[in-house]
């Protein structure tokens, strides 16, 4: 999900990545060593805000779930994106991949 400002009320408006654009970033996502692991703490406040860092800094990174955790790694990845509005770009297994646009320096240019 791409965030940006609406001109007329100042909401968020997300914008969907398509299947195409999704497909592309598998292929970054693949050759990702998981940045951050997600433990028995689960997803906290302090935990979205380093994600969401670092999505502003690389704009796609794999998280990997431990089995502690009690969530899967599709239910990680959909309260992250939820929370800080990311994009899954996939989740396989105890791993996910996130996807979120940089505002200050983008870097991977979408087809």
């Amino acid at each position: 999900l791409i965030h940006t400002l609406s001109l007329h009320d100042a909401l968020p408006i997300y914008i969907m990545i398509t299947s195409k654009q999704r497909s592309y970033l598998r292929t970054f996502g693949n050759k990702l060593q998981p940045l951050f692991q997600l433990g028995k703490a689960g997803v906290e406040q302090n935990f979205l805000k380093q994600v969401e860092e670092a999505l502003e800094a690389r704009e796609i990174i794999k998280i990997k779930v431990l089995n502690n955790s009690g969530i899967t790694a599709r239910e990680a990845s959909d309260i992250i994106c939820e929370s800080i509005g990311a994009e899954a770009v996939q989740s396989i297994g105890s791993k996910c991949v996130l996807y979120k646009r940089s505002i200050k320096k983008p870097i991977i240019e979408l087809p």
